[in-house]
């Protein structure tokens, strides 16, 4: 039968929680919707303990399938694959907050399933995922000490806002996600923005609110539909045997454990040897007695522990609860990677490394909201040589990306924009010794080897696990745990951050009754020791490197017209290929107009950011240019000054003094100086004269004096056109008898030495080629002059027989009057 129980959250937000439609042959099912979100949550157990463990063999997994946002998975495999860091991340969300709730005796293998069947692309599915996976094992047969309830909380205008969007995210100064019971939180995992530490326990109270609501809908929900619970058998607790064991190895066990007189592998030595001793006294053929001793040797380690820790206020290394081990940093060990930083902290110890790439480094990321790019990676590796242990190396484990994720949030904070370093990064810390905090030993690393490879942070960043032992009223807050303290204790609390605030914070809680008080002292006491170790930081290195690695890219970044993208990538990418190809240069352009120019190579660098300044420059009126002659015309010359970019260089701002042919001044291919007189649209006005006179004055040499091949008679002395009499037409049959040529009235004479450059041609009937800034319509093929129509009249009546031109008809071009003194020709052609 079918049952539903609705939860409504702060801000009016609905949880919808739902049993006995879906999934039936499942131990228990859950369908959790909200919004347009559902998330499917089973839990099943076998029936029977597994043999031979002394563990809880429990597993979980989640998925996002992409068909859930309306999409089909990319590549040639159209199928959902191996699951994505977020499912596995979000996995362990879920696993974390469960595991401890299950009955110490409980050995049946136990698996729960979270998928998500729809998502709204506008809230995070995972939130329902861990409310689910809650429910489902509330309503089955399997014992668990729970329900729990999860909200994710958000900082946004000073207020805390329930299960924010994706967009409410992108602008909230905190992300917290919150799991508990009705009695205390279990779990915590933060990211946030240099926030102090009063706004996440603010955080947290306000979660547990809304978790409670939750809470109390998944029990109402039970009440309807819920199995009876399994019945598991305790385990046994043989008081007299324990007591026994203490009182015979209690004081050397103590001392052999005391890792200030024995370093870990000599306690653990010692430890081994008081073991074995036992080992020997037992039968030999009784493997219970052996798990039994085991059992009880390990349980007397543990009260050990607690008893130093609690009654004696000591710990197993005798430093204060507020001390942090002995640290040595080294930084740029290895030559050739872009940034390198050697943490050690005690006998834990993080070799990071940082790599600078370009935009086509970043990682793409697939989901149901589509692909992504992230343009910074932590990569945490955690080798098992690194404890002294013996390992398969089968791939990146679970707990791996974990302790790289909380370090990624603890780093992501406080990068620079995309505007101060356009760099892709990776961050990978290999973990070469361990003893507690290897996690917190990467966020130190990662900060130091950004730093060295020259990535200006907001301010360093550095990290340190919290650990808590509680009995009753008895607690201890212990500072930078090591392996023993977060294994014998109660919570697991690592925090990291800023001089100004929090960044990232994850804290796994193993028992009930942890009050928002022990909360504000353990995150009084990380701050603390977060600030030596910034101090310690700081003084190998504070601020970014001010030279890059010899091997690492740089990037210049040039902002460009979003009109001149088209040229810069041309038909095909044809350009920037020819760019790459030639510089061997990273280019990358985004629709802004932002372009990263990428290489190792200074010279190869500056070439490609010279090429591309050429194609998508604009040009700038009274800016002078190396330009390129194109093409010759009778009126001038068109000058390329960018590729793709010409300009019109009039006759008359080719040269100082006045220019007959542009030929005579200019050959196409000719590299000349012009400047920019105007731009009226899509047209550039050029000058090289400007250049000439600018040049002539620098160096103070006189005006240059002008030479037209003699004076030239002033238009108001030239007459009317009617009064010089007609022309003939100009017969195109060059064959054709014309007569004889007419005397010439003689010319002035020219003055003593000629300058190289004449101003005016004497054509053949006596006129001269005007180069008075006129532009003409007439052909300019082959220097032949063309008429309009040869003497046809302006109204288009039919020409006269012969071709005459009328009286006072102008030619195709414009024509000077011909100098006082000048002959008429007489009529080619037999015309009248």
């Amino acid at each position: 039968m079918k049952h539903d129980v609705t939860v409504e959250l702060a801000g009016g937000k609905l949880i919808k929680f739902e049993t006995g439609r879906i999934a039936k042959q499942a131990s228990g099912a859950a369908f959790t919707t909200s919004g347009d979100n559902a998330v499917l949550a089973t839990a099943v157990a076998s029936p029977d303990p597994k043999e031979g463990i002394d563990f809880f063999p429990l597993t979980v997994e989640y998925r996002e399938f992409t068909y859930a946002g309306g999409r089909i998975p990319g590549g040639f495999i159209k199928r959902e694959g191996r699951p994505s860091e977020k499912e596995i991340l979000t996995s362990r969300q879920i696993d974390r907050p469960i595991r401890p709730l299950f009955p110490e005796a409980f050995r049946n293998e136990t698996q729960v399933v979270a998928f998500v069947y729809s998502a709204d692309k506008e809230n995070d599915p995972d939130v329902l995922g861990i409310n689910g996976a809650s429910c489902a094992l509330a309503l089955s047969d399997i014992p668990f000490h729970g329900p729990v309830g999860a909200v994710r909380i958000g900082y946004i205008d000073d207020k805390y806002i329930v299960n924010p969007t994706y967009s409410e995210r992108l602008v909230s100064k905190l992300n917290i996600m919150v799991v508990g019971t009705k009695d205390g939180i279990v779990m915590v995992e933060s990211g946030a923005k240099e926030i102090p530490e009063e706004v996440v326990v603010g955080a947290i109270e306000f979660a547990h609110e809304e978790i409670k609501k939750i809470v109390t809908g998944i029990e109402r929900l039970v009440s309807l539909a819920g199995k009876t619970k399994r019945e598991v058998t305790p385990l046994e607790n043989d008081e007299a045997y324990a007591a026994a064991l203490k009182a015979k190895v209690g004081d050397r066990l103590r001392d052999a454990l005391d890792t200030k007189k024995n370093p870990k592998f000599e306690s653990y030595a010692k430890v081994k040897e008081i073991k074995d001793e036992l080992k020997k006294e037992l039968p030999a053929d009784d493997p219970a007695a052996a798990k039994k001793l085991s059992k009880y040797f390990e349980g007397l380690r543990e009260t050990i522990f607690r008893e130093q820790v609690l009654n004696d206020r000591i710990r197993p290394d005798h430093r204060a609860f507020d001390e942090i081990r002995a640290i040595t940093i080294e930084t740029g060990v290895l030559p050739r990677v872009h940034g390198s930083a050697l943490f050690t902290r005690g006998e834990t110890q993080a070799l990071v490394s940082a790599t600078l790439g370009t935009t086509d480094d970043a990682q793409r990321m697939e989901s149901y909201e589509g692909e992504q790019k992230r343009k910074f990676m932590l990569h945490y590796n955690f080798p098992p040589f690194s404890v002294g242990e013996v390992g398969r190396m089968t791939g990146v484990g679970r707990r791996e990306i974990g302790h790289g994720a909380l370090a990624w949030r603890a780093i992501e904070a406080v990068l620079p924009g995309e505007d101060e370093s356009p760099y892709t990064l990776r961050v990978v810390s290999d973990i070469l010794e361990s003893n507690g905090s290897s996690s917190m030993a990467t966020v130190c690393g990662a900060s130091l080897s950004l730093m060295q490879a020259g990535i200006p942070l907001k301010g360093s960043v550095a990290g340190v696990a919290m650990g808590l032992v509680k009995e009753g009223d008895k607690y201890a807050v212990l500072t930078d745990i090591a392996g023993a303290e977060d294994h014998y204790g109660d919570m697991d609390f690592k925090v990291a951050g800023t001089r100004n605030g929090i960044t990232a914070l994850q804290m796994d809680i193993k028992i009930m009754g942890i009050t928002t008080q022990i909360m504000r002292e353990a995150l009084e006491q990380a701050r603390r020791g977060r600030l030596f170790l910034l101090d310690t930081m700081d003084a190998v290195i504070s601020k970014a490197a001010e030279e890059k690695s010899a091997f690492a890219p740089r990037i210049h970044t040039i902002q460009i017209p979003t009109d001149k993208i088209r040229d810069l990538i041309g038909p095909g990418g044809k350009v920037i290929r020819g760019i790459v190809d030639a510089t061997g240069v990273k280019i990358d352009v985004d629709d802004t107009g932002r372009v990263n120019v990428a290489s190792s190579d200074a010279e190869g660098l500056a070439k490609a950011i010279q090429m591309i300044s050429d194609i998508t420059a604009v040009p700038e009126v009274g800016k002078t240019y190396l330009g390129k002659v194109v093409r010759l015309a009778e009126f001038g010359a068109f000058v390329e000054i960018f590729p793709g970019t010409d300009g019109l260089l009039h006759v008359s701002e080719i040269a100082e003094h006045r220019v007959k042919e542009v030929k005579d001044e200019l050959r196409e291919g000719d590299q000349i100086l012009v400047k920019v007189l105007s731009i009226e649209g899509n047209r550039i006005k050029l000058s090289r004269k400007a250049v000439l006179r600018e040049q002539r004055e620098k160096l103070g040499l006189p005006p240059v004096a002008d030479s037209g091949g003699g004076e030239r008679s002033e238009r108001s002395d030239r007459g009317e056109r009617s009064d010089r009499g007609e022309r003939g037409g100009r017969d195109r049959d060059r064959d054709r008898d014309r007569g004889p040529r007419p005397e010439r009235t003689e010319r002035p004479a020219a003055p003593a030495e000629q300058p190289k450059h004449e101003s005016t041609i004497v054509l053949e009937g006596g006129d001269d080629f005007d180069d008075d800034g006129d532009e003409f319509e007439g052909d300019d093929e082959g220097g032949e002059e063309v008429e309009t129509a040869a003497g046809a009249p302006a109204d288009g009546s039919a020409a006269p027989a012969g071709g005459a031109r009328p009286a006072g008809q102008r030619r195709g071009r414009r024509r000077r009057g011909r100098r006082p003194g000048a002959a008429t020709p007489a009529p080619q052609g037999g015309n009248s």
